[in-house]
C-alpha cells in the first residue's frame, strides 16, 4: 500500500517538475505528515530533491528508475499486455523495447495460451534490447530470446547506442510492441531519452506492423525525445478512449484503437 502511494507520488512528481505537499493532500486525500514522510522517504533514496513544502525532480527532464515506476498504474499495463497479446500469432517475431508496460506485455506473451504450443515447440521469437525481459523470459522453452548488443542504460535497463541499432537494422519484425512515455497530436509518440527513442525508431523501421502500448496517463502528454510521428503507428493499446485533438489525430493517421474491453 505504501509503495503504490510512493510510486503515485513520484509520478506527481515527474509529471509537474515540484509539488507541495499541500498538492500531494489534495491528490491522494493523505495527510500532510503522511505526505510530508513519503516525500523525505523519496529524498533519503534519491529519488527527488527535498525542498521548503515540498519536493522537485532532480531536472526538468528528470526520468524515474525502472524499479520506482513498476507499480505505477499496474492494473492498467496488465490489462494492456492481455489485450496485446490477442495480436500476436504463433511463429512471429516480436520486438520490444524498455519500459514497465512492455514489461508486463513481455510476461504476458509468455503464458498466453495460444503462444504457448502443446507439443513444446516454440510459440515466438522475443528480440529485445531490455536486459530485464530478456533475463526473464529466457527460462521459458517456447520462446527464443535475441537480445541487442549495445550500451546499458541504467534507469531503464536497456541496451542503446549504434551496436543496438545495427543490431536491430539486420532484422524483419512481424510486430514491434514500443512503450513510451507520451503520445500527442502535434509531437506524435515521444520517450524521455533520445538513445531510447532511435532505439524505437529502429525497431519500427524493423517491423511489419507497430503497436504502441501506453495507459492512460500517456494520453496526450509529451516527452522530450520524439519516436514516431502517429503515422508510423499501426495499432494503439490503451485503457482509457483518447479524447480531442488526440483522437482526431489519430483517426487521420488511421491509427486503430484499441481500448481495454472494446475498441474504436
Amino acid at each position: 500500500m505504501r509503495q503504490e502511494r510512493l510510486c503515485r507520488v513520484l509520478d506527481l512528481i515527474t509529471a509537474s517538475g515540484h509539488v507541495t505537499v499541500a498538492d500531494v493532500t489534495t491528490r491522494l486525500q493523505v495527510s500532510a505528515a503522511t505526505v510530508r514522510r513519503d516525500l523525505n522517504t523519496l529524498a533519503e533514496r534519491k529519488l527527488v530533491l527535498r525542498t521548503h513544502g515540498g519536493a522537485s525532480a532532480f531536472t526538468s527532464g528528470y526520468e524515474l528508475p525502472l524499479q520506482a515506476r513498476t507499480t505505477v498504474h499496474a492494473e492498467a499495463k496488465a490489462a494492456i499486455a492481455r489485450a496485446t497479446g490477442d495480436l500476436i500469432a504463433v511463429g512471429d517475431v516480436v520486438g520490444l523495447n524498455g519500459g514497465t508496460t512492455t514489461t508486463e506485455v513481455a510476461w504476458q506473451l509468455a503464458r498466453t495460451d495460444h503462444l504457448t504450443p502443446a507439443d513444446g515447440s516454440r510459440g515466438f521469437t522475443l528480440v529485445t534490447n531490455a536486459l530485464n525481459i530478456a533475463y526473464e523470459l529466457t527460462v521459458s522453452p517456447h520462446v527464443r530470446v535475441v537480445l541487442t548488443g549495445g550500451t546499458v542504460r541504467p534507469r531503464s535497463y536497456e541496451l542503446v547506442g549504434p551496436t543496438a541499432r545495427s543490431s536491430i537494422e539486420e532484422l524483419v519484425l512481424d510486430v514491434a510492441v514500443l512503450g513510451v512515455d507520451g503520445i500527442g497530436p502535434r509531437f506524435g509518440v515521444t520517450t524521455a531519452d533520445p538513445e531510447e527513442a532511435e532505439v524505437g525508431r529502429a525497431l519500427a523501421a524493423a517491423a511489419k506492423r507497430v503497436v504502441v502500448v501506453a495507459d492512460a496517463s500517456k494520453l496526450s502528454s509529451t516527452g522530450p525525445s520524439r519516436m514516431l510521428p502517429l503515422a508510423g503507428v499501426d495499432v494503439l493499446v490503451t485503457d482509457e478512449v483518447p479524447a480531442g485533438r488526440l483522437q482526431e489525430s489519430l483517426d487521420r493517421a488511421e491509427v486503430t484503437v484499441v481500448v481495454v474491453g472494446h475498441q474504436v
